[in-house]
C-alpha cells in the first residue's frame, strides 16, 4: 500500500496481529530499542512471524547483530535486511573490516537471506574517493541484491551506530573536494540505476568479468553515459519512476558499448540473452508480468552456473534459437517454450 502508517515502541507488538485487516503488506522497523539489542531483536522476530507473517519486512540492523541466531530468525520471515557498510575513524584514518562483512555476508548468502547494503561517502574523517572506489568493489563482490545510498535522498535516512539519523549532504575536506563529491554522487547513482533498480545482482560480476574493470570504473562511466543520455543525477529522469524494461534497455545498450570498446563484441551475444532472460524472470516475479523471450542459446544453460564465465559459456555452448514465454508459475517465476 501506499499510504505510511507508524507505530509507538509501545503498541507495536501488539498492533503486529492488526497488520492484516488494515490491509498492511510491507513494514520497516525503525525501533532503535530493538534494532540495538540481540534479544530485543530476536523476541520481536518471533512475535513478527507469529502475528505477521505473511507481511515483508524490511530490517535496518547493524552486522554485528547478525549471528547465527539472528539469520536463523530472519529466514523464517519475508524480509530484507539493510546494513550500513560503514567503518571507524582512528586516527585520522578510516579503518574498514573487510574480514568481518565477508564472513557475515557469506552467511547471509549460504542462508538464502535477501540483504542490501547503505553506502556513504565523504562522510567521515580519513574517508577517501579511493577508499570510498574500494568499497563499492568489494561491496558488489559480496552478491547484495542492492546497494542504497542515503546522501542521493533530501530525506535520507541511515542506521549508524544503533541509531536512524538523517542523513546530511557531505561537505568538501581534505580528502573530499566539491567535485571529488559530485563525481562519487554521480558514480552511486549510477550504480543504483544500473544495479540496484536494473535487479542485476545474479549476473552483474559474470558480465563484468570479460571487460577487465573494477566496477566501480564501469559505474564512473555509466555515469558519463548517462549524462550524454539526459538520464544522469542532475536530469528530471527518476531511476525510481521507470519500469524495470526501460532499465534493461538502458543496460543492454551500455554493455553493448563496452563489449565493442573492449573488442569483445562476439561476446555480446550471450550477454544479451543472460540479462533479457533473468529480467523476464524477475518481471514475472516482482510485477506478474508475462513475457516471451527470443533466446540465441537454451535457457536451461543460461541460467546455469556455466553462463556466470562468459567467456567460456561462449567457447563451448551451441547455438540454440528459440522462444520462451515467461510467467509467473505455482512455485515461481517459470517459462516454457512456445
Amino acid at each position: 500500500m501506499s499510504d505510511t502508517i507508524k507505530f509507538n515502541s509501545s503498541n507495536l507488538e501488539s498492533s503486529l496481529s492488526t497488520f492484516a485487516s488494515q490491509g498492511i503488506t510491507e513494514f520497516t522497523l525503525q525501533d532503535e530499542a530493538i534494532l540495538s539489542h540481540k534479544g530485543k531483536l530476536l523476541h520481536f522476530l518471533e512475535a513478527f512471524r507469529e502475528k505477521a507473517g505473511d507481511v515483508f519486512l524490511t530490517l535496518p540492523v547493524n552486522a554485528s547483530l547478525l549471528d547465527m541466531d539472528v539469520c536463523k530468525a530472519c529466514s523464517e520471515l519475508y524480509c530484507t535486511l539493510e546494513i550500513p557498510l560503514e567503518g571507524l575513524c582512528k586516527g585520522g584514518s578510516y579503518l574498514f573490516d573487510k574480514k568481518f562483512f565477508s564472513r557475515r555476508a557469506q552467511m547471509l548468502n549460504t542462508m538464502g537471506l535477501v540483504f542490501g547494503f547503505d553506502m556513504n561517502f565523504a562522510a567521515a574523517p580519513g574517508d577517501s574517493v579511493k577508499a570510498f572506489r574500494d568499497r563499492l568493489d568489494f561491496a558488489l563482490s559480496l552478491y547484495p541484491n542492492h546497494i542504497d545510498f542515503p546522501q542521493l535522498e533530501a530525506d535520507g535516512v541511515s542506521l549508524q551506530d544503533g541509531k536512524l539519523s538523517s542523513i546530511k549532504m557531505p561537505k568538501p575536506s581534505a580528502t573530499f573536494s566539491t567535485q571529488d563529491i559530485k563525481n562519487c554522487r554521480d558514480t552511486a547513482f549510477a550504480l543504483s540505476t544500473f544495479y540496484t533498480y536494473g535487479r542485476a545482482v545474479t549476473w552483474f560480476l559474470a558480465v563484468l568479468a570479460p571487460l577487465k574493470m573494477s566496477a566501480s570504473k564501469f559505474f564512473q562511466d555509466f555515469a558519463e553515459w548517462q549524462k550524454i543520455n539526459n538520464c544522469s543525477l542532475e536530469s528530471p529522469w527518476k531511476a525510481e519512476k521507470a519500469s524495470h524494461a526501460e532499465i534493461e534497455k538502458m543496460q543492454l545498450s551500455f554493455l553493448k558499448f563496452k563489449y565493442e570498446e573492449k573488442n569483445k563484441s562476439e561476446l555480446f551475444e550471450v550477454v544479451s540473452n543472460v540479462v533479457r532472460l533473468n529480467g523476464a524472470l524477475s518481471r514475472a516475479f516482482g510485477e506478474g508480468e508475462e513475457s516471451e523471450v527470443e533466446l540465441s542459446y537454451n535457457p536451461d544453460e543460461l541460467l546455469s552456473g556455466a553462463a556466470m564465465d562468459i567467456q567460456a559459456f561462449f567457447d563451448n555452448s551451441f547455438i540454440e534459437n528459440s522462444t520462451v514465454k515467461v510467467f509467473m508459475g505455482e512455485q515461481g517465476p517459470d517459462y516454457h517454450y512456445c
